[in-house]
């Protein structure tokens, strides 16, 4: 009986492996937040030395990248301030304490993040707050330098914070600036924008606009006017990454409730106390509509069945008005640490959702906030996407409005083997065709199958691309015994992630001593 009990287990694991693998999607976006305002995610203090700043968010990209991660979207401008050198913004003070105080010994954060982020095969999404200028007016650094000291009549204070006013044609130019120069200099995949436009209302405190709708108004309701005027920068800076590097993503993250359904026919089943239209004056229905955006990440921060807000319902929504563009779903996963209600004690709560959103097909993926957060493995989900929900890796889903060519099919050109005390290794060497070849490959997707009909289904391991020739092992332990023979084959994903049609396909044999190259 007791030699039963392993091989019983085995089964149960291969067959739970199967179920779990085959029941993931090709395509799917998997990205975390990394904030930098106020040290949430990323450098974990202000002032660390340069070493350790590198080291901790090293370490942060392998510790995702263990759970299934394949994309990060980092605040890389938290205040009217930046994380890169800026000729129009100081280093930010959650780098080094002191706003305008540049890392020493010098560095370039963002090229570094990039880099490395890309060197894993990670999409980088570029995070910007297009108003907060000010976060904290009691405690924040404020440089001699910042654009709220040079140019003052552009600022309002409300509450405890200072921001740009989105009514002054000047505001948005200096932020579509900002864009700009990130997308000139730097090798980012996307732009990305959360649900700060005009702030979230305080209660019995009108935002200080008068004389700004006064001067321009043009005949148009408070709110109109406001909504018009996000409208603008969201355009203008679509606009500009058109003409500049129009592979670039443009992206937004709003708030979970577009309107409610007692406020517009066409608004969610919810109760949400404030609203993307009516609050923050974002109109992201018409962003969408219009092709402003290239994806919309709602943040869907309630739990399956909450009385206002049911996630179920959202999700809902949200897949029936994406506008053909794609939906990544954001999971609130920091309520574990606020005083979480019962549901987010429940171990369910966040595999359920995935499920939920897989079983949409108008949903692309999920983004979780944040980093720190689900790397604390909270009622051990990280253990949980790492083992079952994102145990296969996953291609990013392609935009075809963005790009559609594929790069050319590339070429196995080499399969050897070699052997150790513990397991025989072998090596697939990869080379793409680089004749007339105009697309620019990052990742190569591996896929191993004991069906032919099958190979391609999944893929077993997505590695970055070198620029000759690409190698990766693959060890016999990685092969199911169940399997009489394995196939091999590879795609090339190119930089817009369009993936090519398979290679050449390989083929290990079992013997009684092993798995062996046919002769």
């Amino acid at each position: 009986m007791k030699q039963g009990k392993p091989v019983l287990l085995f089964f149960f694991l291969f067959f739970s492996f199967v179920v779990s693998s085959f029941a993931q999607p090709r395509y799917e976006f998997r990205a975390v937040w990394i904030a930098t305002v106020n040290n949430i995610d990323w450098p974990s203090a202000k002032g660390l030395p340069v070493v350790t700043q590198k080291a901790e968010y090293i370490a942060m990209l392998d510790s995702l990248q263990k759970i299934g991660i394949n994309a990060v979207v980092v605040q890389v401008r938290p205040a009217a301030d930046a994380f890169y050198p800026s000729q129009y913004e100081p280093w930010s003070e959650f780098l080094n304490g002191v706003q305008g105080l540049p890392p020493l010994p010098y560095y370039d954060p963002l090229q570094f993040m990039i880099d490395e982020a890309h060197k894993r095969g990670m999409e980088f999404h570029a995070w910007l707050n297009p108003y907060r200028a000010v976060f904290d007016l009691k405690s924040s650094s404020v440089s001699p330098t910042h654009i709220t000291r040079i140019h003052k009549d552009w600022f309002i204070v409300y509450g405890t914070k200072k921001y740009f006013n989105p009514g002054l044609p000047e505001t948005r130019q200096f932020v579509t600036n900002i864009v700009k120069d990130i997308v000139k200099r730097y090798d980012v995949d996307a732009i990305h924008m959360d649900d700060y436009f005009y702030p979230y209302r305080i209660a019995g405190k009108e935002f200080p606009d008068a004389n700004t709708y006064k001067k321009y108004g043009n005949g148009l309701t408070k709110d109109a006017w406001r909504r018009s005027n996000c409208d603008s920068i969201i355009k203008m800076i679509h606009d500009a990454i058109i003409d500049i590097k129009p592979t670039v993503q443009f992206g937004i993250s709003p708030f979970g409730v577009w309107r409610n359904r007692n406020q517009d026919a066409d608004g969610s089943p919810t109760q949400a106390g404030q609203t993307n239209y009516d609050d923050l004056y974002a109109d992201i229905l018409l962003w969408l509509r219009n092709g402003w955006i290239d994806y919309v990440a709602p943040q869907l921060y309630w739990e399956i069945g909450h009385r206002l807000c049911d996630y179920t319902l959202l999700l809902d929504w949200w897949g029936r008005h994406s506008y053909g563009k794609h939906v990544y779903i954001g999971h609130g996963v920091y309520r574990t640490q606020e005083n979480p209600t019962t549901a987010w004690f429940n171990k369910k709560e966040l595999p359920n959702e995935i499920a939920m959103l897989r079983n949409n097909s108008a949903i692309q993926g999920s983004i979780y906030f944040s980093a720190v957060s689900i790397l604390r493995n909270p009622n051990g989900w990280a253990d949980s996407l790492r083992l079952n929900e994102y145990s296969r890796p996953a291609l990013l889903p392609p935009m075809p409005w963005i790009d559609t060519v594929p790069p050319q099919r590339p070429v196995i050109a080499d399969l050897t083997e070699s052997s150790s005390k513990s397991d025989s290794k072998f090596t697939l060497k990869i080379k793409t065709n680089t004749v007339n070849e105009t697309e620019q490959v990052k990742t190569f997707a591996i896929f191993l199958s004991g069906n032919f009909a099958s190979l391609g289904n999944l893929p077993f391991r997505i590695i970055t691309a070198n620029a000759s020739e690409t190698i990766t092992d693959i060890v016999q332990s990685d092969i199911p015994v169940e399997w009489s023979a394995c196939y091999i084959a590879v795609s090339a994903v190119d930089r817009e992630n369009n993936e090519s049609s398979l290679s050449n396909v390989v083929q290990l044999v079992k013997t009684s001593k092993g798995w062996v190259i046919p002769k």
